[in-house]
Parts: C-alpha cells; sequence; structure tokens
C-alpha cells in the first residue's frame, strides 16, 4: 500500500483550515478541566463493573498488583504522548489526530493506516458496546417491573439506538464538556452505590459463600490471568487522546496534565473501591457485570431493589455519554470528506450528510450490538488488539523518538521495557480472550436476548 501524501497525514495549519473534520468537530475552544471531563468519561465507564470478574482470574495479590501497573503505566504513557504533542505543538506542527502524530514522528506511511485501523475498531467496539449495556440496563428495569413480559433485548437496543441517534447530532466534541462533566459525577454515583450494595450483601444473612480459589488447571489459571490483563488495559485504555487534547484552546501545553490529574482521581476513588467489595462478596463467582451478582434471575436482590435500580439507571445514562464520545473519531473522518467549512457548520450543505451519515453510524453500532451481544468476551479481544498498542506501546515510542534520550539512560530502558512487555502480554492476552470466545461460542446465539458473560 502506498503511503498517503504528506499533507494528509500531518497537514499545515493553512491546509487545516479547510479540513471540516478538525473546524468543526474537533474545534480548539476547551480548558484543562473540560479534558478532565472527556478523559473521565472514556475512561471510567461502566467497564469498572467487570473488575471483581478481572480479579476472580488473577486473585486477590496478583489482581491488585496488575491494577496497579496498569494504572501507573497508563498514566505514564499518558503523560509521555501529552509531552510528545506539546513538543510537536511548540515546533509548529500542532497534531489533532492520533494517526497524523504516528505518521509524522514515525515517519512512516503504514503507521497512519494501522493507527487508523485500530482506533475505529476500538471506537466501533466500544460504540456496540455501550448500546448493548445500555439496552441491557432497560431489559433489567423492565424485567424488575414486569417479570413475565415478553420484550427482548433487541427491542431495548432499538429504543437505546434512536436516542443515540438524537444525541449523535451535537456537532462538536467540545459540545459534549456538560453532557462528559455529568458522566463524571454519574461514574462516581453508581460506584458508590455498588460499594454501598456489596458491604450490605456481605454483611446480611443472605450473604453467598466466599471461595476466592483459582481455576483448578495450571493451563485454565494462566489463560484467565492473561484475559483478566486483556480487559484491564480495555479498561484503562481510551485511544483518543490526541484527539481530547485536540479540543483544548492553544495553547495547548500543560493542560492535559491537569486534565489527566483529574481523571486519575477519580479512577483511584471508583476502581479500587469496585473491585475489592465485588470480589470481597462474590469471590470467583464474580460476574461480569457486579450488578448481576447483586441482582441475581433466580433469588432475591442482595441490596435494596430501589438503590440497585438507581444504579442501573446512573450506569444506563453514562453510557450515552461513552457512546458519544467514542464516535467523535468517526465523525470526524466523516465530516472531514462530506462537508465544507465555507458553508458553515449549520448550513443545510453540512447539516443534511451530518444527520444521515451519523444516523446511519447508530443504525450500524445498533444492528451489530443487537446481533451479537457476548460483551464480555468482546472486551477482552479489544483489550488485547487494540488499547494496548495505542495505549502501552506507541506513547513510548512516539517519545523516544521524538526526545531521543541516550541509549544509556532509565527513560530509554524503561520505555522500551514497558513496550516489550505489554507487547507479549497483548500477543497473550489477544490469543487467551479469543481462545474463551471460542469457548463460549456454543453459548452464542444471534439476536439473543441474554448477553453472555
Amino acid at each position: 500500500m502506498a503511503p498517503p501524501p504528506k499533507s494528509d497525514p500531518f497537514p499545515a495549519d493553512s491546509q487545516r483550515e479547510v479540513d471540516a473534520g478538525a473546524v468543526f468537530v474537533l474545534e480548539s475552544k476547551g480548558e484543562w478541566w473540560h479534558a478532565g471531563f472527556h478523559l473521565t468519561t472514556a475512561i471510567v465507564g461502566p467497564t469498572i463493573l467487570t473488575l471483581p470478574y478481572v480479579f476472580r482470574g488473577l486473585g486477590w495479590g496478583l489482581g491488585f498488583f496488575c491494577l496497579t501497573v496498569m494504572g501507573l503505566v497508563t498514566f505514564y504513557a499518558y503523560y509521555l504522548m501529552s509531552k510528545v504533542l506539546d513538543y510537536c505543538e511548540r515546533d509548529g506542527r500542532r497534531h489533532i489526530r492520533f494517526r497524523e502524530l504516528a505518521a509524522d514522528v514515525l515517519g512512516s506511511g503504514w503507521m497512519f493506516y494501522f493507527v487508523i485501523f485500530i482506533q475505529t475498531a476500538i471506537n466501533t467496539g466500544v460504540g456496540i458496546g455501550a448500546i448493548l449495556l445500555a439496552g441491557e440496563c432497560l431489559q433489567i428495569m423492565y424485567s424488575s417491573l414486569s417479570p413475565d413480559g415478553s420484550l427482548k433485548l433487541y427491542v431495548f437496543i432499538a429504543m437505546v439506538t434512536a436516542v443515540m441517534i438524537v444525541l449523535s447530532q451535537f456537532p462538536t466534541f467540545h459540545s459534549l464538556r456538560h453532557i462528559n462533566l455529568a458522566s463524571l459525577f454519574l461514574s462516581l454515583g453508581y460506584s458508590f452505590i455498588v460499594v454501598g450494595a456489596c458491604i450490605h450483601a456481605g454483611l446480611s444473612k443472605n450473604a453467598p459463600s466466599r471461595d476466592y480459589s483459582l481455576e483448578s488447571s495450571e493451563s485454565a489459571r494462566v489463560f484467565s490471568a492473561f484475559t483478566s490483563i486483556s480487559i484491564i488495559a480495555a479498561i484503562f485504555g481510551n485511544g483518543i487522546l490526541p484527539e481530547i487534547q485536540a479540543t483544548l484552546a492553544p495553547p495547548a501545553t500543560g493542560k492535559m496534565v491537569k486534565g489527566l490529574l483529574m481523571c486519575y482521581t477519580v479512577i483511584l476513588v471508583t476502581f479500587y473501591s469496585t473491585a475489592v467489595s465485588g470480589y470481597w462478596v462474590f469471590g470467583n463467582k464474580s460476574n461480569s457485570n457486579i450488578l448481576k451478582s447483586l441482582m441475581p434471575d433466580e433469588e432475591p436482590s442482595l441490596a435494596p431493589t430501589w438503590v440497585l435500580g438507581l444504579g442501573v439507571v446512573f450506569v444506563l445514562l453514562q453510557l450515552f455519554a461513552i457512546g458519544l464520545v467514542y464516535s467523535q473519531v468517526a465523525y470526524e473522518i466523516m465530516e472531514k470528506k462530506s462537508a465544507d467549512v465555507q458553508q458553515g457548520m449549520f448550513s443545510k450543505r453540512n447539516l443534511v450528510p451530518r444527520i444521515i451519515l451519523r444516523t446511519l453510524y447508530m443504525i450500524f453500532c445498533g444492528f451489530m450490538a443487537a446481533m451479537l451481544p457476548f460483551f464480555g468476551d468482546i472486551n477482552g479481544v479489544v483489550g488485547a488488539i487494540g488499547f494496548i498498542p495505542l495505549d502501552f506501546v506507541l506513547p513510548m515510542l512516539l517519545y523516544n523518538m521524538t526526545y531521543k534520550p541516550p541509549k544509556s539512560s532509565l527513560i530509554y530502558w524503561l520505555n522500551l521495557s514497558i513496550m516489550v512487555v505489554f507487547t507479549g502480554a497483548g500477543l497473550m492476552g489477544a490469543f487467551s480472550s479469543i481462545r474463551k470466545l471460542v469457548l463460549d461460542a456454543g453459548k452464542f446465539k444471534l439476536f439473543s436476548s441474554n448477553v453472555v458473560d
């Protein structure tokens, strides 16, 4: 495949002025706290309710270790990437897209296509997952109110898709800042609800028996551990940090670090409390969605139903925000090709294609969510083949290529070690996650009304 022309991977400011994806979708008006809202929505989502299930595959000690290491490494990686973006901006080459940054720094046309392929896979996968989980939330509420109701999961997915079609018409990433602030508070809200519900369940007379033992087979333990590591990577990953930094009003230098500190403060509060409380109560019986462990199908709820219902509502509302955030790269690509900067953002010439293209994108995501309801298994695969390369390998490589630290320096070898370790972990995680998909294949049914764990 021939490399893209240089004007495409990293256009000059004069060329960017006629790039509708840059001017409209990624308009640069935000402050550092807006970047913090976007980052928090991209990372702290309902996937944290999978953390007790992650500990089920790792145990207490390794679970704490992997969660902490992944947190430190991702913060370090995002910090390095923000430094590279700041360096390029000072050098007169401000990048607003991950693919442009990678192609510029690494000087390779194939890297441009690699990043855009991985980003598209991640963003579409998260969009499908958000719609699927939101549909499941509606189904949970419906089942509680009407246990003998006849509506299937795909009906609720269609309802969520209709709402997402309306919300997708927010024209720019920056215009989501208030939605993402609400998303931050929603993530804190359902995390506290889950922790309180788990403590209540663990201390009640109906508390489930606790068993923290791992799988009996050594090979099964190894595969489960790498699958869990892949899921942690998917939880911590976002893959859109350059696009988030692009929303900052120039000069963006130094602002992203403040946004990262805000985001990781929320991570510290929510991740550990959810993982520990859920695994403490359910042990190796932890479900891939801890709310389902608290609301078993055949037994009474282990916490007050209205409290869990409120948690489900919070999760549902935040999923809309997550779906919007991870759709921005797709919208930017669409708008770059379909919109005309000279006509104005809300002109008929630009509004009609925007409505049509974003509606079709959401219909596609909704259709895939209804057809393939096995989110838990897909989560591990996405983490291994998507988030690990973009968030655990490329930032270190980009830093070493940009700042060129001496090969005898600690930071050079630290970055190289992280790249090697997480490349290996990504390969093993991909194999383990795909293996689990194959083993669970017998449970999969197209347009099923049950989400496979």
